[in-house]
């Protein structure tokens, strides 16, 4: 272990002790409890049964919208969006009017639970399956203070001056993978494993890929197989001596009909039929550089109003759309869900679980699907994921009591 300049730190009104061993959270993105489900009732997953049987296990929920940048944030920081104030994995700037992708920590407001480890003298590696991500997560980490942070997707560019770390391809004995495979996530594991066996680092935070869980259902072929490997390397962490945490940054559903064709509300379209002077733009914060997952199609979207004399109205129509399970104003949104009001639109519309909410239907190529079912999240009925520990929780009393989220991985990781 490092030289630690105190025994906890503290962010957002929590207190997180310094790792004592070796600690490794993991964050599989789109971990659907049924992925566990499945897994653990087909016997394939042989280390996070044990997790459930001699650590400690919830399903807990994830932050709103149910998405990656937000909840990866949340995570990290130990809050909901309303805090760390990224909401989405793209926005609109209302006082310029221009949509961005988010791709940095610029937005973000306050700071990690990483980046006060590294001020207190904890070695922290962060790895993440994309580097849009990495990019984000990132904020606070720095060579000088013992930190590696890399992304599998570009570990051909990383230096030491920016990412602790280089020659990651001949270091591990692996080619960086296609952005779009599970192979992505299962780099990172590696990288982090060997990083444990090197004894470069005292906290990990590992973030994975969805690119499986969007195009293959629990239980398939291929989720069966990649759900094995993830936990094949969970077990070699714990055999490393590590504490072991695990959760997800969303969940995941299936969005199509019985014969396959997604079930698509197009709202921006929906609402110009309507209301034509209403400068109405529908923003999908699911959309990222990996849009071939989804086609930038998810459970929650924000509508933004040129015009809003007729909000109320058209909430009202909104909320009678078939395939719509919440319309909004932002305010309330932002009230019930725990988003940051600044940040919201003037309308926020949540699908049901089976649909997707879109813009325009000419602005949104599901093409690149490949013939497998549409499968994403964004909305309430992707908020649940696993919430696990190879470790049991001492105080059972208030384990059993508390409603867990996935933003308190990091209290369960270092603090029971």
């Amino acid at each position: 272990m490092s030289t630690r300049l105190t025994t906890s730190i503290s962010l957002h009104g929590k207190t997180y002790q310094l790792p004592q061993q070796p600690t490794v959270v993991v964050c599989i993105d789109g971990f659907d409890p049924e992925y566990l489900q499945v897994g653990i009732r087909d016997e394939i997953l042989p280390n996070m049964a044990s997790f459930l049987k001699n650590g400690f296990h919830r399903t807990a929920n994830c932050a709103m919208p149910s998405l990656t940048n937000p909840n990866n944030l949340s995570i990290i920081t130990g809050t909901p969006t309303s805090v760390h104030g990224v909401a989405g994995n793209y926005y609109l700037d209302k006082e310029t009017g221009k949509e961005h992708m988010i791709v940095d920590d610029s937005l973000m407001r306050g700071t990690t639970i990483l980046a006060k480890m590294a001020d207190a003298g904890v070695r922290v590696a962060a790895i993440t399956a994309k580097d849009k991500l990495r990019r984000i997560i990132q904020h606070g980490l720095s060579p000088e203070k013992g930190s590696i942070c890399f992304s599998a997707q570009c570990a051909n560019e990383c230096t030491e001056a920016e990412h602790g770390i280089q020659d990651v391809e001949q270091w591990l004995g692996q080619t960086a993978p296609a952005q779009y495979s599970g192979e992505l996530s299962l780099f990172v594991l590696d990288a982090g494993l060997k990083l444990l066996r090197e004894e470069r680092a005292d906290l990990f935070y590992l973030t994975l890929s969805d690119y499986v869980q969007h195009k293959h259902a629990p239980g398939s072929r291929e989720a069966n197989k990649f759900m094995q490997a993830i936990d094949t390397r969970l077990g070699e962490f714990v055999k490393l001596g590590a504490v072991v945490a695990v959760t997800g940054d969303h969940g995941m559903s299936d969005k199509s009909d019985e014969k396959g064709s997604p079930n698509v509300v197009f709202l921006e379209d929906f609402l110009h039929s309507k209301w034509t002077g209403c400068g109405a733009r529908v923003i999908c914060p699911i959309s990222d550089p990996f849009v071939k997952h989804h086609g930038a199609l998810g459970g929650l979207v924000r509508v933004y109003l040129a015009e809003t004399s007729a909000v109320e109205e058209m909430i009202t129509e909104c909320r009678k759309i078939p395939g719509v399970e919440v319309a909004l104003s932002g305010k309330e949104a932002a009230s019930v869900y725990e988003m940051p009001l600044d940040r919201e639109g003037d309308i926020v519309v949540i699908s049901k679980k089976e649909f997707v909410i879109g813009g325009r239907q000419e602005e949104h190529d599901l093409s690149q699907l490949g013939g497998h079912r549409l499968r994403s999240h964004g909305g309430l009925s992707e908020v649940q994921i696993p919430l696990m520990r190879s470790k049991p929780v001492e105080s059972k009393d208030v384990s059993e009591r508390r409603m867990w989220r996935n933003f308190d991985i990091f209290d369960l990781a270092l603090n029971y």
